[in-house]
């Protein structure tokens, strides 16, 4: 098993830290952006889905006459 040297945990941390790259604001303003349009696309198709669904079984059925 290895040694448990806090010390050198901590430096090979920041040495896989320092290998990340990091995105710009730009590219995260514009990927929020993006998942948000996503999101309420998603939601939309869901809602008309789930009305259309809803309206089908209503006349299938015969509820609410």
């Amino acid at each position: 098993m290895s040694s448990l040297n806090p010390i050198q945990f901590i430096q090979e941390v920041r040495q896989e830290v320092a290998k990340v790259t990091w995105p710009t604001w730009k590219e995260v303003w514009i990927t929020t952006i993006m998942v948000l349009i996503m999101v309420a696309l998603a939601s939309a198709f869901f809602t008309a889905a789930d009305l259309a669904l809803g309206y089908a079984v209503q006349l299938v059925l015969g509820i609410g006459r």
